[in-house]
């Protein structure tokens, strides 16, 4: 779990510019300090939240210590399945959608960290999806598995260079799923 926060962090919890959150820190309504010798500022946990609570920010923004999954099916026993491990696993902080636009939304809400998305949605495929967060910079640091039964090595290769991480056959097994979702997250 993190401590200690830049501006640009607790900006982005709180869902205000980084311009707010400076003038706040200036202004003394969120304390911190200086990083000595330089303009940088930092802003302990503890004092982000008093603000965020001084201010009616829902907490629902800070960090958990947990990864941010967002699990994009249209097949709902496979979400199921997938969402019951990730939880269980204790790791990982889930959401799930069921077609490209839900996938859109929440990632603009729920900022994940991977999205594990299957290749055939009922409204686009996986490679739109893939190129459309690419696009974005606000995303560049979510990683993208793709999940699919029915794909060719050339879509598998095309939907690599479309900017997902790895992709996964169905059926897959279980605990290579979470070790490859750990392995593309960088986790222990």
């Amino acid at each position: 779990m993190k401590d200690l926060f830049t501006t640009g962090e607790a900006a982005e919890i709180c869902k205000v510019s980084q311009q707010t959150i400076i003038r706040c820190f200036d202004a003394g309504r969120v304390k911190g300090f200086r990083i000595p010798g330089s303009k940088f500022r930092r802003i302990p946990r503890q004092n982000l939240i008093r603000f965020m609570r001084e201010n009616n920010i829902p907490l629902d923004n800070l960090d958990s210590g947990k990864k941010k999954v967002l699990i994009v099916d249209d097949d709902a026993e496979i979400v199921e399945l997938i969402a019951d491990v990730l939880v269980r696993d204790g790791r990982f902080e889930v959401k799930t959608a069921a077609s490209g636009y839900d996938a859109g939304v929440l990632t603009q809400q729920f900022r994940p960290d991977l999205i594990l998305l299957d290749y055939m949605l009922p409204d686009v495929n996986g490679s739109v999806v893939c190129r459309t967060i690419r696009k974005n910079p606000e995303f560049e640091n979510i990683k993208i598995i793709i999940v699919s039964g029915v794909i060719k090595q050339d879509e598998i290769d095309h939907l690599l260079k479309s900017g997902a991480e790895d992709f996964i056959k169905k059926p897959f097994n279980i605990a290579g799923l979470t070790d490859k979702i750990s392995a593309v997250l960088q986790m222990k």
